[in-house]
């Protein structure tokens, strides 16, 4: 907390006074002057002092959040960090000792300092140069501007589009992309990479953090924006999805409009925060039509293709089936079409399908999905933008963004017979 102004005090304020400055650091020499040369020099010291500290405060708020993530990666118990400070040391004694020099005139001259002869200065250069030494700003200025794009995996059509949209959006920006995986590497570890490479901060997509990964990332100010977590995040971390449960109810109004009355849904799991909204918007649009919530035509799996087929057939073999089944995600669509071709239905004349998420696979099924479109693209851009802003110090507008979907209408939906 910055210094008040202690001007206004009355004379009886002064040992409150040089208790404040104490607890700033101040040499409590400073309170000794104070009661020997009288209260106006000691105002006047104090005012000064109040300046200097403000000064410095504004200072330290205009270092980055990069400068802050340096400093923690030094101090990270890796051996990394040590080994590169091992290296620098070893690499400026060298010098000095050939340039017959102590490793103080060295360091003057890494720093700029004047108090060194233009011979000595020439020659020190010259070797620091010869050995590849680099100075702490100059390989800032030099180290390429990154982010981070962790995802659980990339065998989706969903991460797929979200990847493009990260990378497309972060090169238009000037900023590379670095992307990877939670299967071979946890949050945590991909967190301590982010500060190791000097990285600009992190997206995390479709992954659990768990309640240590949070702590650090808040505690150490890990710049992270998340793109449909699995889990509600902390209220300090930022996240980005698309309008989930107006995205289902869309759908399920639409199939309810065709004529369906009998329409199931192959739903995510509960744990996900976009699933459990999807089904909470499938519900909410039958309830609106007045039509009763059947758990038995209602099965829960990973946004998964084998698991889609195994609990679509499931729902489908019973005499009683749907004709209409929503899906909560491309992937999970595809097995539906399978499990159908398998019991011998065609789609969309026996059965209706609507998908969620309008991958490019969409498109390219048989029969070409209807589904709703969540803005990749947008998702991508937004999430690299609120990134930026947060490594540049500034809080995003919304700690939670919601973008909006649209209905797609292909060929897998029609009136049921």
């Amino acid at each position: 907390m910055a210094p008040k102004d202690f001007r206004q005090r009355r004379p009886s304020a002064l040992p409150q006074v040089a208790l404040s400055i104490t607890l700033i650091g101040v040499p409590q020499a400073y309170a000794v002057l104070g009661m020997r040369v009288g209260r106006a020099l000691f105002l006047r010291k104090v005012s000064d002092l109040h300046r200097r500290t403000k000064a410095v405060g504004l200072d330290q708020k205009r270092s980055s959040r990069k400068a802050v993530a340096d400093r923690e990666v030094d101090t990270e118990v890796t051996g990394r960090g040590k080994s590169r400070r091992d290296a620098q040391y070893g690499l400026l004694t060298a010098v000095a000792n050939e340039a017959d020099v102590s490793l103080g005139t060295v360091s003057k001259v890494v720093h700029r300092r004047r108090d060194v002869s233009e011979a000595t200065r020439a020659r020190i250069e010259e070797l620091l140069t010869r050995h590849g030494y680099v100075r702490a700003w100059e390989a800032e200025a030099r180290r390429p501007r990154q982010i981070l794009a962790v995802f659980r995996d990339l065998s989706s059509p969903y991460t797929l589009e979200v990847t493009r949209g990260i990378v497309e959006s972060a090169a238009d920006m000037g900023v590379n992309t670095i992307v990877g995986t939670t299967s071979g590497r946890s949050i945590a570890q991909w967190l301590e990479e982010c500060l190791e490479l000097g990285a600009l901060g992190l997206v995390i997509v479709i992954s659990m953090l768990t309640e240590q990964d949070q702590r650090r990332i808040l505690g150490q100010h890990v710049p992270v924006v998340l793109i449909d977590p699995l889990h509600t995040p902390s209220t300090n971390i930022p996240s980005i999805g698309a309008t989930n449960w107006h995205g289902a109810t869309t759908a399920v109004q639409h199939l309810i409009g065709l004529g369906h009355r009998r329409i199931g849904m192959l739903a995510g799991r509960s744990s996900s925060v976009a699933g459990a909204a999807r089904l909470h918007g499938y519900r909410a649009a039958l309830e609106e039509a007045g039509i009763s919530y059947d758990p038995a035509i209602v099965r829960s799996t990973d946004f998964d293709y084998d698991e889609a087929l195994v609990a679509a057939r499931k729902i489908l073999s019973p005499r009683d089936r749907p004709t209409a089944l929503f899906a909560a995600s491309d992937t999970q669509a595809l097995g539906v079409l399978e499990a159908a071709r398998q019991l011998g239905m065609t789609v969309p004349q026996d059965l209706s399908v609507m998908s969620f998420d309008d991958t490019l696979v969409a498109a390219m099924a048989s029969p070409p999905l209807s589904a709703v479109r969540q803005p990749f693209q947008e998702l991508g851009h937004e999430a690299t933008r609120i990134l930026l802003q947060l490594a540049e110090g500034k809080p995003p507008a919304t700690m939670r963004m919601e973008l909006a979907t649209e209905l797609v209408l292909r060929m897998s939906t029609a009136p049921p017979r």
